[in-house]
C-alpha cells in the first residue's frame, strides 16, 4: 500500500512540475539526474530524462534526429559527481515551446 501511495505522490507531483501559471505557458523547467560510465553518458541520460518527462514523441525525434520539434530544450548546466555507474550527474533545462 505504502508503494501505491508513493507512486500515486509521484505521479501527481509529475503532473503538477510541468505546469507553468499563464505568465510563462511557453516555457517551463526540467530537472533530471542520470548514471553512465562517463560524464558525457551521464549528462546524455540527464536529457533523455527531461525530454521523456514531458513528452515522449519529442524524446524519439531526438534520438532519431537530434532536433526537439516544437521545442526549444536549453540546458541550464549540469553538476557531475563519481558514483553509481561510474558518474551522476543531475541537470536542469529549460523548455519553451516554439509553435
Amino acid at each position: 500500500m505504502i508503494k501505491l501511495s508513493c507512486a500515486a505522490a509521484l505521479a501527481v507531483t509529475v503532473v503538477f512540475a510541468g505546469f507553468a501559471g499563464t505568465a510563462e505557458a511557453a516555457c517551463f523547467k526540467k530537472t533530471a539526474s542520470g548514471t553512465a560510465g562517463s560524464i558525457d553518458g551521464a549528462k546524455f541520460q540527464v536529457k533523455e530524462a527531461i525530454l521523456q518527462s514531458f513528452d515522449w514523441s519529442v524524446w524519439a525525434a531526438f534520438m532519431a534526429t537530434g532536433s526537439t520539434p516544437g521545442y526549444r530544450v536549453t540546458s541550464n548546466g549540469y553538476k557531475c559527481s563519481p558514483g553509481g555507474l561510474g558518474y551522476n550527474c543531475r541537470g536542469t533545462s529549460t523548455i519553451c515551446k516554439t509553435g
